[in-house]
C-alpha cells in the first residue's frame, strides 16, 4: 500500500509525525478517510477519535475539533486538542462529560443547541471508549 505523509499537530505538541498508509478523521460533515493521493481538501474536524493506520498497526487519537488539510505534500491536521488513548484520563473525560451536563442549565437559544452538540460529541467518543471494537 502506497504511504503518505502526515503531521497531528495541537498547541501543545507534535502529537504525531510520519509516513502512513491511512488516516480516518471525524469531520463535522462526516467522517472520512485519507489514502496517498487523496485529493486536496480542507475540513473541520469534530470531537471524535482519530485513527491512524502504519504498518498494519491502528494508533487512535481523541480530537476534539480542529482542520484537516489534505495537499501533494500529505495531510495535516489541526487539531484543538490530542490525546492518545494512552494518555487519556478517563475518569476525569467522564467528569467533563458530567460538568457539560450540569453547564447546559446556563446556556439557552443557539448557545444551547451548540452546547448539546458538543456534549453529544463527547458521549460518543466516550461509548466509542466503552465498546469492544477499541480494544
Amino acid at each position: 500500500m502506497a504511504t503518505f505523509h502526515f503531521d497531528l499537530v495541537s498547541p501543545e505538541k507534535l502529537a504525531f509525525s510520519g509516513e502512513v498508509d491511512q488516516v480516518d478523521i471525524p469531520g463535522v460533515e462526516g467522517d472520512f478517510g485519507v489514502l496517498a493521493g487523496h485529493a486536496p481538501v480542507v475540513a473541520a474536524i469534530r470531537p471524535g477519535i482519530l485513527t491512524i493506520t502504519a504498518a498494519g498497526k491502528h494508533e487512535k487519537v481523541i480530537v476534539l475539533g480542529g482542520l484537516a488539510e489534505v495537499s501533494e505534500k500529505g495531510l495535516t491536521v489541526l487539531a484543538d486538542v490530542a490525546t492518545s488513548l494512552a494518555e487519556l484520563d478517563r475518569a476525569q473525560f467522564a467528569e467533563t462529560i458530567a460538568e457539560m451536563e450540569e453547564g447546559l442549565k446556563e446556556h439557552e437559544g443557539g448557545e444551547l443547541d451548540h452546547a448539546i452538540a458538543r456534549l453529544d460529541h463527547y458521549k460518543s467518543i466516550q461509548q466509542q471508549l466503552s465498546s469492544t471494537a477499541m480494544h
